[in-house]
């Protein structure tokens, strides 16, 4: 049997705040556990999407170093270098986050800078390293989609967890305190009901009692 709450009163009163209570603690464990369902579903569209995501990263990553790698051998490392040095910053990355069944997830995307004319000059580069330069432009958009739904799945997995936890306590613990004590508090409304019932009986028999002794006192002084 679960602890009672801490300072219930054996009241009619007090019974029916605690019936009422019980009644909003089961509403809000429903909306809890409709909620804890709806992250759950969240959690799990989210590691299908990182699945996604990350085959495609290590695909696009793959591609894009091969490139490089056959655009040094056609170039030679230091021209390679020297290319690199002179390429412009393109990325900028846009953070937000949007509002997911009262969770904030991060949200990210990249926005590619126009070009201001050629990135590199087209003397002593290969059209290797255009093919890497394009292939490196969409595996940075995909990385950092990919940060950012592993920084959501992160955040509803701590919401989850939150989620669970009072899930469990109205489950486990507060709810069944609550009927504990209102079965407490009907058993000593029950009791002192019966206690009531026999001392009413007790009196009613005593008055009974008296009412016959005043009635055999007062026949004999009538016969008199």
């Amino acid at each position: 049997m679960s602890e009672i709450i801490a300072g219930a009163r054996p009241t009619r009163m007090e019974l029916i705040a605690l019936r009422r209570r019980r009644r909003l603690a089961e509403r809000g464990g429903d909306l809890l556990q409709e909620k804890l369902d709806a992250l759950m579903i969240e959690f799990f569209q989210f590691a299908r999407e990182i699945t996604a995501l990350r085959a495609k990263a290590q695909d696009l990553l793959a591609q894009t170093y091969l490139k490089f790698i056959e655009a040094q051998m056609l170039m030679g490392f230091q021209r390679m270098e020297e290319t690199a040095l002179t390429v412009q910053d393109r990325f900028e990355v846009e953070a937000s986050t949007r509002n997911v069944i009262g969770v904030s997830i991060p949200y990210a995307q990249v926005k590619v800078k126009p070009l201001e004319g050629y990135p590199y000059s087209m003397l002593g580069t290969s059209a290797k390293l255009d093919e890497a330069v394009a292939l490196m432009v969409e595996a940075v958009k995909n990385v950092v989609e990919l940060s950012a739904a592993e920084a959501a799945i992160r955040r509803l997995a701590e919401a989850i967890a939150a989620t669970k936890r009072r899930v469990n306590s109205l489950e486990y613990i507060v709810i069944p305190r609550i009927q504990s004590t209102i079965r407490y508090i009907e058993m000593s409304l029950q009791e002192r009901a019966r206690e009531d019932f026999f001392r009413l009986k007790r009196i009613k028999q005593r008055l009974e009692a008296e009412e016959e002794e005043l009635q055999v006192q007062t026949v004999p002084a009538l016969a008199s």
